[in-house]
């Protein structure tokens, strides 16, 4: 069984930092790549950020890039995403999920968390 869970949102103001993490069970984070995405009410969900198991590659949505960092730590099974001068436009629910890499960047992963509500207030 895969299972991923958030943890970490809450409220912070703008200009402020968060950090999410992703608890994965079993071995997934050993094999697969880790991606973040988020959606806002009446907003389709969009994409974040992924990182390759390996931890060598990244990418990020133009969105967030120079704000948000995406890390793993496959000994733990764990991920997270370091977001730095947050912005209202920020606000929304965030997501991790497993799947390979190219998945992660064009389709829609196979494995989710439940989400974490991340509200940036001005």
């Amino acid at each position: 069984q895969v299972q991923l869970v958030e943890s970490g949102g809450g409220l912070a103001q703008a200009g402020g930092s968060l950090r999410l993490s992703c608890a994965a069970s079993g071995p997934a984070l050993s094999n697969y790549a880790m991606g973040w995405f988020r959606q806002a009410p009446g907003k389709e969900r969009e994409f974040v950020a992924a990182i390759r198991w390996s931890g060598t590659s990244t990418y990020y949505a133009t969105s967030v890039k120079g704000r948000f960092t995406i890390s793993r730590d496959n000994a733990k099974n764990t991920g997270s995403l370091q977001m730095n001068s947050l912005k209202p436009e920020d606000t929304a629910v965030y997501y991790c999920a497993e799947d390979f890499w190219g998945v992660i960047v064009h389709g829609t992963p196979r494995y989710w968390g439940q989400g974490t509500q991340v509200t940036v207030s001005s």
